[in-house]
């Protein structure tokens, strides 16, 4: 038991026609800043986790897609200091618009075997082998 509380967030492994995936940088001043990780972001009140991630990608990247182009692949369960992070991650394919550093340092296309050259939060680590199995 812990007494720690449980935060769901959701990610998102956009993968372009070339296998790759887009990974973002965390920007000066955010908690581990300069770490690369899969965008997203935590749920609003009623909204769920697909619908989060479409709002959090037009958010942070100014594209769009739907539901059905959401698959989710894997999930992280990662405990921190003052919380427990619970993460679905979902691998889209199909979107409309460009992705834009909008929230982001930096936005970068990475072959999934090459994940691991860039440093990222614990949570999404993990993540990273269910990626290489996919692709």
């Amino acid at each position: 038991m812990t007494d720690k509380p449980l935060l769901l967030v959701v990610a998102c492994a956009l993968v372009d026609p070339d296998r790759r995936v887009l990974i973002a940088q965390r920007p000066e001043g955010k908690h581990m800043a300069g770490l690369w990780e899969f965008p997203g972001g935590k749920l609003e009140p009623g909204e769920t986790p697909e619908d989060a991630l479409i709002r959090e990608l037009r958010e942070e990247l100014a594209i769009e897609t739907k539901q059905a182009c959401l698959a989710p692949l894997s999930f992280a369960s990662h405990s921190y200091e003052k919380l427990h992070l619970l993460m679905p991650l979902y691998v889209c394919r199909k979107w409309q618009g460009q992705p834009q550093a909008i929230e982001h340092a930096a936005l970068k296309w990475v072959r999934p075997q090459a994940l691991r050259d860039y440093p990222m939060p614990p949570a999404d680590e993990p993540l990273i082998a269910a990626l290489c199995d996919l692709l």
